[in-house]
């Protein structure tokens, strides 16, 4: 299958299950607060939807702890990055640098014009040109699909979930089961539709995002193996992430793990509980399979 193709259909099921997560809002909203809840939820979204678009990549870097670098600092990035920018009708994105050992890559920012592409110290130690360049190409793709504004705001819906069902759980303690609207029963939750909304859907809206974060991994890795015309390069690159990683934890906040090309370790195990990437070995024998392809074309 084509890059396109897969790139529509990529767009297709995420622009469902966008909507599957905005409907549990509006659900989360109504079963916790009545329609006082649902209106809570709509002005929540609509606030937290505009922090993320234009905010987004300035919370991100600072999260990571990532810090712009200049040409003269990082000649070799810079030049990879402009031949693959050039190749692929993009704007020269920023280049950053995460000062940690632990090997990994990532892009954010709103649209190709504010995109930002980081790299961690340790991948440079790690990896040789061939597989930063597909590596960075990975992140380009996410780029080019603008990945980074979609993931900013899946991420900024399922938090307002689980906003929501924090403020339930404060109602339920100080508040009785009256919810946010106050009122008669039309316009104020039920006990019944608040415990669902603190216990099911938060756990629900995950799974949507990170439904949406796998896909999202394997559109950039098929559009990364295209734009540099080398599959098994980024395969190899995948498989020494993926082994060191293993060793050297990268020191990051959990909720940024959909941001980079290989989910972090978190120290203490939680990253194993809820994965936001799809098996490296699954990426690797995908691209392993598009390397045979292009051979056999």
């Amino acid at each position: 299958m084509r890059e396109w193709e897969y790139a529509r259909m990529n767009t297709v099921k995420t622009v469902g299950l966008l909507t599957v997560l905005t409907l549990l809002l509006l659900l989360a909203g109504r079963l916790i607060g009545g329609t006082g809840g649902m209106t809570i939820a709509l002005v929540l979204a609509v606030v937290m939807n505009i922090s993320s678009y234009w905010f987004s990549d300035k919370i991100a870097l600072a999260m990571a702890g990532a810090r712009p670098v200049s040409e003269a600092e990082a000649p070799e990035i810079y030049r990879i990055v402009r031949e693959l920018t050039q190749k692929a009708g993009l704007p020269m994105p920023k280049v950053y640098v995460v000062e940690q050992r632990a090997p990994n890559a990532f892009a954010t920012g709103r649209d190709p014009q504010h995109a930002v592409v980081a790299v961690t110290a340790g991948i440079l130690d790690i990896v040789n040109e061939r597989e930063l360049r597909a590596v960075i190409a990975h992140e380009l793709g996410h780029v080019r699909h603008r990945d980074t504004l979609v993931m900013a705001v899946v991420a900024s819906v399922a938090g307002a979930i689980a906003y929501l069902a924090q403020m339930a759980q404060w109602a339920m303690l100080f508040g009785g089961f009256g919810g946010f609207g106050g009122g008669d029963s039309e316009e104020r939750g039920n006990p019944i539709g608040m415990l669902v909304g603190i216990i099911v859907l938060p756990i629900a809206a995950m799974l949507v995002q990170l439904a949406v974060s796998r896909s999202r991994e394997y559109g950039a890795d098929d559009a990364g193996a295209d734009l540099s015309g080398d599959p098994l390069a980024l395969a190899s690159a995948l498989r020494k992430l993926q082994a060191v990683s293993k060793q050297v934890p990268l020191q990051v906040n959990p909720s940024m793990s959909h941001l980079f090309i290989v989910q972090p370790l978190i120290p203490g195990g939680m990253a194993s509980l809820f994965s936001t990437h799809p098996s490296t070995e699954a990426r690797i024998a995908r691209l392993e399979k598009r390397a045979g392809s292009y051979l056999g074309s």
